[in-house]
């Protein structure tokens, strides 16, 4: 058997047998709050779509009048004919909004991650990340040339033994951390970059739009401006694509020198319109954010006193189960339920962690978090 053939037989034989196999559900409104799967309506409570703006209809049209206006596709990278004024003006919208020189835009988050590790790090440079960073950031960092090392996650004391005046540091962290809901500590993230001249990184995933008064997200909320802040427009916005928001000269350095923004196909011109109008949105509708943490109030005093809860200041919502097995027996009796609810097991998640991953959104009521009670503490009753 040749051998790739017989490496990919290996490896998939071996995640079934460990209970971790993944596979894809069809589902349709799999960004609204009611899904349909096979026939049948659940609950949706795995969705990104925090806001509630896949689905908006004033942010439809806008990309409808854009596809009318520029057609369907960019036709090119950025550098060559991909580059137009609905992509100007959503950069502007950006940094008028976020309070930097550049915004440089990408397909996707993952993308953008690691375009900036890649094209930013040398040999001579050294990378902290936090242990909990996403696999795009983790990924980037171990194949640069600099040195990575890891602090763990949000312990600043471990950090500030990690980081010294006299190396060429970048210090990346998330926010928002997609599997756990918790915030980073930027603050003193912060303070200790500057202490030790060394340049912040925060990926805003998850941040962007729902934290802060304006959604400016978790850097607004802790007041902090990082050197390097990337956004994505896949869970608040609604929609999907990234930018990585910088000083002047770092934003020329990117577009001359970043392989992931000049060899790639810009994002299409109606969606970077249609973008345009979700930074409005997310700026102007407040209630968004208002009706999310009305959401989350239900849900802490719903689930509180399970074994498993996790309180966070996010729409994501951990409940924390332990084994894999255990993990996908609750998710499946919720469904019975009519509750839409994902098991996160290893690798994802570190071994005896697996959990629900349960988000909320603004597009949810009231009564479908207390449905979600419900379902959850009868599946847990049922062990």
């Amino acid at each position: 058997m040749p051998v790739f053939k017989s490496r990919i037989k290996l490896a998939l034989t071996q995640r079934k047998e460990q209970g971790l196999n993944r596979s894809m559900n069809v589902v349709f409104a799999g960004n609204q709050s009611i899904l349909e799967h096979e026939g049948k309506r659940y609950i949706n409570f795995s969705s990104n779509d925090y806001l509630g703006l896949a689905n908006d209809q004033a942010l439809v049209r806008a990309w409808q009048q854009g596809l009318s206006v520029y057609g369907s596709g960019s036709g090119a990278s950025p550098m060559v004919t991909g580059f137009s004024a609905a992509h100007s003006n959503l950069e502007a919208a950006l940094t008028e909004w976020l309070g930097y020189e550049r915004a440089i835009l990408f397909g996707s988050g993952f993308s953008a991650n690691q375009a900036l590790l890649f094209t930013l790090l040398e040999k001579s440079d050294v990378l902290i990340q936090d242990r909990l960073n996403h696999a795009s950031l983790m990924e980037a960092g171990a194949l640069s040339s600099a040195k990575m090392k890891r602090f763990k996650h949000n312990d600043i004391e471990h950090l500030k033994s990690l980081i010294n005046r006299e190396d060429n540091h970048l210090v990346v962290t998330e926010g928002v951390f997609s599997m756990d809901g918790d915030c980073s500590p930027l603050k003193d993230i912060e303070a200790i970059t500057r202490a030790n001249h060394a340049w912040l990184a925060v990926d805003d995933a998850h941040g962007i739009g729902v934290l802060g008064e304006s959604g400016g997200g978790s850097c607004e909320l802790s007041q902090v401006k990082p050197e390097l802040l990337v956004i994505t427009f896949g869970k608040a916005f609604g929609m999907s694509g990234a930018a990585i928001l910088c000083d002047q000269a770092t934003g020329d350095y990117l577009t001359q020198f970043a392989k992931h923004h000049v060899y790639s196909t810009a994002m299409p011109p109606a969606q970077a319109y249609a973008l345009t109008h979700a930074v409005s949105i997310v700026q102007e509708q407040s209630w968004r954010r208002e009706k999310l943490a009305e959401l989350s109030e239900v849900y802490r005093d719903s689930l509180k006193d399970l074994d498993g809860f996790v309180e966070t200041q996010t729409s994501i919502k951990p409940f924390v189960l332990g084994g894999s097995e255990l993990a996908l027996r609750v998710a499946s009796d919720c469904r019975q339920n009519g509750i839409w609810v994902t098991a996160i097991r290893p690798p994802t998640v570190p071994k005896g962690t697996s959990r629900l991953r349960i988000t909320l959104t603004a597009n949810q009521t009231n009564e479908h978090v207390k449905t979600l009670s419900m379902a959850l503490k009868q599946a847990l009753g049922a062990q």
